[in-house]
């Protein structure tokens, strides 16, 4: 029997303040130095070392301004502001590594897919097939006003566009030009054989792209395609397009039903069942001893910023100010909010422990603190019996978080068979996923339709959700 081995990235983010709120002002934490390139050169070179899959760079294109009226708490805490482009830093990434991949966040609904499919292609180039995009279409109310809304696009519609979005990217990546378009002969002078590169001619609901894409193939065409997701209209964009979810669920019966959900999906849509790898993201505190581990429990849990936590949360009400005892459920009723807060908080929660929650470290059912066997005993769980591929290693601290699982827990991995020893040499992120040989997207994914020229002529039929 072939054990299942650990898919591991890095979740980060080009920021202060990423998903762990308060640790930031840690003496040993190196958060602050996200504008100096040498940071990611540093954690790119570590991550390589310790075997991992990628970094998963996460990104928003607004800040959060729900809570207290205003963006006071998220620039007071650095709560995902200030943040850069998280693109920008994968060439340097890359420069100084051979095997590491790259996971990028960017988001569907404000830019046009044009110039996005040009910048993705160059980054493939760059890396020799390393580099995924994590498909968003963006949640911030302050990201919309950014590019000219007054509010956020409907939900649904945001993915109408984005299947379109993806449309318009695969008759670039996959259509446009021929695997043999470039010839380099230099005798007759022809650098690209002009019969084999096409225009694409979208036109559709939202875009009008006349092509053609201006980089030539690279080693994976289409990065690998990742996706956040649990809503239908996800799943249902998901079943059609990704090939890694990053999903969750709070027990074993919610993880399982949302995998199997989004397996199905992909079979309806002509695709295999295991044509979807699962991530998702993992909280992970190891130390050599109990003792260890219990001190940093203690000294991650005083620094956790709370308020940072509502920011994130973009609550629409400050708890604070609300007595402890008070259930959270009828502050939502009274101060008439939006129903879908219910779904925050368990029904007679109250703003006591409400608070408490939002300050634990444990924040679900990926948590796990131990020693590397407590740990590597849990990680096996999660593989066999919850059935997914692979996780987000949180970060507490930079670096200490992924230097402590590198060190600690993958050795112990793979004494059990669970982590790879050693990459393949000159694999592409893609082939790290799904096999030897398979750097390119599979046949019977939707984007395969455009290889052949005469498909470019024919209008896909668009998913359409209701909701």
């Amino acid at each position: 029997m072939t054990l299942k081995k650990l898919h591991v990235n890095l979740f980060e983010m080009n920021c202060v303040s990423h998903i762990t709120h308060g640790l930031w002002v840690h003496p040993d934490n190196n958060r602050h130095r996200f504008n100096d390139l040498d940071y990611w050169t540093e954690l790119a070179q570590l991550l390589e070392a310790g075997g991992f899959d990628a970094v998963f760079l996460a990104d928003v294109i607004g800040t959060y301004d729900v809570f207290r009226n205003g963006p006071e708490t998220a620039l007071r805490e650095g709560m995902q502001i200030p943040s850069n482009d998280p693109m920008l830093v994968i060439p340097a990434m890359a420069a100084v590594t051979r095997h590491l991949g790259f996971g990028v966040t960017f988001s569907t609904t404000y830019e046009p897919p044009f110039a996005f499919a040009r910048r993705m292609s160059t980054l493939d180039h760059l890396t020799k097939g390393r580099v995924g995009w994590n498909i968003v279409t963006s949640y911030l109310p302050n990201a919309a006003r950014n590019f000219g809304h007054d509010d956020e696009v409907r939900h649904d519609q945001r993915y109408e566009i984005a299947d379109e979005y993806l449309d318009v990217l695969y008759k670039l990546w996959e259509g446009s030009w021929d695997d043999d378009a470039v010839v380099q002969d230099r005798e007759n002078r022809v650098y690209t054989d002009p019969t084999k590169v096409r225009y694409i001619d979208h036109v559709g609901d939202y875009y009008k792209v006349a092509g053609p894409h201006l980089c030539q193939p690279s080693r994976q065409r289409t990065p690998v395609l990742f996706q956040a997701t649990g809503s239908p209209a996800g799943i249902e964009f998901a079943g059609r397009h990704a090939e890694v979810v990053f999903t969750g669920g709070k027990s074993h019966e919610t993880i399982r039903r949302n995998i199997q959900t989004m397996r199905d999906k992909a079979v309806a849509h002509g695709r295999e069942p295991d044509s979807i790898k699962f991530v998702v993201m993992a909280s992970i505190i190891t130390g050599r001893t109990d003792e260890e581990v219990a001190q940093k429990l203690h000294a991650y849990g005083q620094l956790l910023s709370v308020e940072g936590s509502m920011a994130h949360f973009q609550l629409p009400v400050d708890l604070l100010a609300y007595p402890r005892e008070e259930v959270v459920a009828n502050i939502i009723r009274r101060e008439r909010l939006a129903s879908l807060f219910l779904d925050y908080f368990p029904p007679d929660e109250t703003v006591g422990q409400a608070l408490d929650r939002m300050g634990s470290l444990d924040q679900g059912y990926f948590f796990v603190a131990g020693t590397p066997q407590v740990v590597a005993d849990r990680i096996e769980q999660w593989l066999d019996e919850d059935g997914i591929d692979g996780i987000n290693l949180r970060q507490f601290m930079s670096f200490e978080t992924a230097r402590d699982f590198i060190e600690l827990v993958v050795p112990e991995l793979r004494r059990r068979g669970r982590y790879r020893h050693a990459y393949e040499p000159g694999e592409t992120l893609r082939e790290r996923l799904f096999g030897a040989g398979q750097a390119k997207l599979p046949g019977n994914h939707f984007a395969s339709r455009y290889r052949d020229p005469q498909a470019l002529k024919q209008p896909a039929a668009p998913l359409r959700f209701d909701g």
